[in-house]
């Protein structure tokens, strides 16, 4: 009854919600076309999973550039504060369509739990989201998956609860570290965004605070406060622009 014209746009990260979500706007017979952003940081386990079970359903939208390109152009890592990875790789998709069909849940997170079902897109008046499993708690989700043999990243199986980009600023310190420690050609590709911040500083005759890559990698995981010095402050996250954060 309330399918838009353009069909709907499924937002598919292969996470377990997105799966059902995918799973969902199937069995309905709805008219949709789903996408899954790369992000060049993702777990290698989950794009095999994507391009194994996925592959003739689910668009791979690839990237302008690899993350840590994108953090040396950025001239900073990304934060809790500066989350401009996730405007580029992930909250641009779909912009423009009428309603983007997402798996998003209140039980994830305080500030998840203040959404609706549907909701207007803040930079996009014509766009609006929709979160079908919304009051799904994680039980749901798994039985829902078990019920109707829905496949899903091996991953949960070794212990994950959550699945995205390895070393996310969003995540705890202890778990950025134990899911770096797994993927150490992830963890090298983080540190060349280091680099590359660094070599952008120089090139622009400003200063920096760290000597080596290690030392400025191991503050930005470590999650200790900005040093008090505002020469620097681009370098650690600190941003005007609002926009891109």
């Amino acid at each position: 009854m309330h399918e838009p014209d353009d069909g709907y746009y499924v937002a598919f990260s292969g996470g377990k919600d997105s799966c059902i979500i995918l799973d969902l706007v199937q069995r309905a017979g709805v008219k949709y076309d789903a996408h899954y952003n790369v992000t060049t940081v993702d777990p290698k386990e989950l794009v095999q999973f994507i391009y194994q079970y996925h592959k003739h359903d689910v668009i791979f939208e690839k990237p302008e550039m690899p993350m840590w390109q994108l953090c040396g152009n950025k001239g900073i890592m990304p934060t809790r504060i500066a989350r401009f990875c996730c405007a580029v790789y992930k909250e641009k998709g779909g912009n423009g369509r009428s309603i983007k069909v997402t798996g998003v849940r209140r039980a994830e997170s305080v500030k998840r739990s203040k959404r609706n079902m549907l909701e207007p897109c803040n930079k996009h008046k014509k766009t609006q989201f929709l979160h079908p499993i919304i009051d799904w708690s994680t039980d749901d989700v798994w039985e829902y998956i078990k019920k109707y043999n829905v496949p899903y990243c091996k991953l949960y199986d070794q212990g994950w609860k959550r699945i995205g980009c390895v070393g996310c600023p969003l995540a705890s310190v202890k778990q950025r570290r134990w899911e770096l420690d797994q993927y150490p050609a992830i963890e090298k590709m983080w540190k060349k965004g280091c680099q590359a911040i660094i070599d952008k500083q120089k090139s622009t005759g400003k200063d920096y605070k760290f000597k080596t890559v290690d030392e400025f990698y191991e503050w930005w995981l470590s999650g200790q406060p900005l040093p008090e010095d505002d020469n620097l402050t681009n370098i650690f996250g600190i941003m005007t622009n609002e926009s891109i954060t």
